[in-house]
């Protein structure tokens, strides 16, 4: 059975999170002959943040610098690290637990003067 347009009903849902994450509800809808329960997720995430660190060290001298990473959503995390660039090192993998912040130790060694 398909339904054209004119059969459709809207419901409006308006929500506000308070905090990035995932947000579960159901939704039940009852009439004299039917009952329809619907189930919604949403995934809520921050804006696109963009950060700059600037490492001074001598040559052949490591410098890390722990980075917090803040977990205020309700699942945890098992992120993964990418690094780009000579020089710099750094666990693959960094678990955050719900409520939890972590710190991800990003390391710069500079094999030469740069």
């Amino acid at each position: 059975m398909f339904l054209d347009r004119s059969d459709a009903v809207e419901l409006p849902i308006k929500f506000i999170p308070p905090n990035a994450g995932c947000y579960h509800c159901q939704i039940l809808l009852k009439s004299s002959c039917d009952v329809r329960v619907y189930e919604i997720e949403c995934v809520v995430n921050t804006d696109h943040v963009e950060a700059e660190l600037e490492f001074l060290t001598p040559a052949y001298q490591a410098v890390i610098q722990d980075i917090p990473i803040s977990n205020v959503s309700n699942q945890n995390w098992k992120l993964e690290a990418i690094l780009e660039g000579q020089g710099f090192y750094g666990p693959p993998l960094i678990n955050v637990g719900v409520g939890e912040t972590a710190l991800y130790p990003l390391m710069f060694k500079p094999t030469a003067e740069c």
